[in-house]
């Protein structure tokens, strides 16, 4: 449902871009609210329950709806007293996020853990600086949805981890697909790694 009604006799542009009126609207993007003041792109849904705007986050939008975003800056949908950024510097968020997107590692796959902050969600101890780290996938419900969310856990924690009922990752073939994700790790690593997680049967 859209989140705001317009006025009937309105004609309502496709897409506008303004600042927040409030801090109630959510960005269907990142679904985080939208603080009053920031930049957001409204892009016009018709539907059953009458016609208004889905809002984001510009910053959200150039990331994810690129053409929107550039379709809003070519019939510049603002009005004159509201300040948006250039162009280029929503085009270079896009290519950021294309990258990151790129660069993402697929569980399951290993790692050295770059600070000492992370816990292992399996005994919930912190994981040391410079130690293995094994990213697997636990399911997680998003309403009647399920999905797979990655976790990281110790070496000696991965066997039980892997037998647990919400675990999405499977044993079989677990060694193959590790080596296969994990692209930063030596021939020394994996097997320094794969000693410390140990036997999964």
């Amino acid at each position: 449902m859209p989140e705001e009604e317009p006025k009937q006799e309105e004609q309502l542009a496709p897409l506008v871009i303004e600042e927040a009126r409030s801090s109630r609207s959510k960005c269907r993007t990142c679904r985080r609210k939208i603080d009053k003041g920031k930049l957001r792109l409204g892009v016009l849904l018709e539907g059953p329950y009458g016609t208004g705007y889905l809002w984001h986050h510009l910053t959200c939008a150039a990331k994810r709806r690129a053409e929107d975003v550039e379709e809003a800056y070519k019939t510049r949908a603002w009005a004159d007293d509201v300040e948006v950024p250039p162009l280029e510097e929503m085009q270079k968020l896009r290519e950021k996020a294309e990258e990151a997107k790129k660069n993402k590692k697929e569980a399951p796959y290993a790692e050295r853990a770059p600070s000492g902050r992370s816990k292992c969600k399996h005994c919930d101890e912190l994981i040391e600086q410079g130690s293995f780290r094994v990213a697997l996938l636990r399911e997680i419900q998003f309403g009647n949805q399920v999905r797979g969310g990655p976790i990281n856990v110790h070496p000696k924690c991965v066997s039980a981890e892997l037998r647990a009922e919400d675990c999405m990752t499977e044993v079989e073939g677990f060694e193959e697909l590790v080596r296969a994700n994990s692209t930063d790790l030596s021939e020394d690593d994996a097997a320094e790694l794969f000693a410390q997680i140990g036997e999964l049967e």
